[in-house]
């Protein structure tokens, strides 16, 4: 995860401080943080793909990579409304969920991440079991 957010990153602070003061995070503010749950979603987003939580069908692209991200990251942005004290301000969902989508879209253009995530997935080697399960799969005409 460092190596797409470094721990003291925006979004890598945000997590940690949603994480560790989860009951009691939005206390001592005045309104909804949306900048603090927008970077926190982003991370969020990004360590649910990591971990292959919830992916049935792997992205093919930056594209739909980005898509993937982006519903994790709203799902995320979700959670903290629900749990949170405050009233969301006018138009604050909408602004929360676009910084989200600007981190994600600054991690997928930064170097090669787009395409290390993409590869993330990918089985590194099949193995002959699977080959021929395959196989037998499509004689049968299944």
């Amino acid at each position: 995860m460092d190596y797409f957010f470094a721990p003291h990153s925006k979004e890598a602070v945000a997590h940690s401080r949603l994480s560790e003061d989860w009951l009691d995070w939005d206390i001592n503010n005045q309104s909804f943080d949306e900048l603090l749950v927008a970077h926190c979603a982003s991370y969020h987003a990004l360590d649910r793909y990591l971990s292959g939580e919830d992916i049935s069908i792997l992205p093919q692209s930056s594209s739909e990579l980005e898509r993937v991200l982006r519903r994790h990251a709203y799902d995320s942005i979700h959670n903290a409304i629900s749990r949170s004290r405050q009233v969301l301000n006018t138009g604050g969902y909408s602004r929360t969920c676009n910084l989200a989508e600007q981190s994600i879209r600054s991690v997928l253009s930064t170097s090669d991440n787009a395409t290390k995530l993409l590869a993330w997935h990918t089985p590194k080697d099949v193995l002959p079991m699977a080959i021929e399960m395959t196989r037998t799969v499509s004689a049968i005409g299944v």
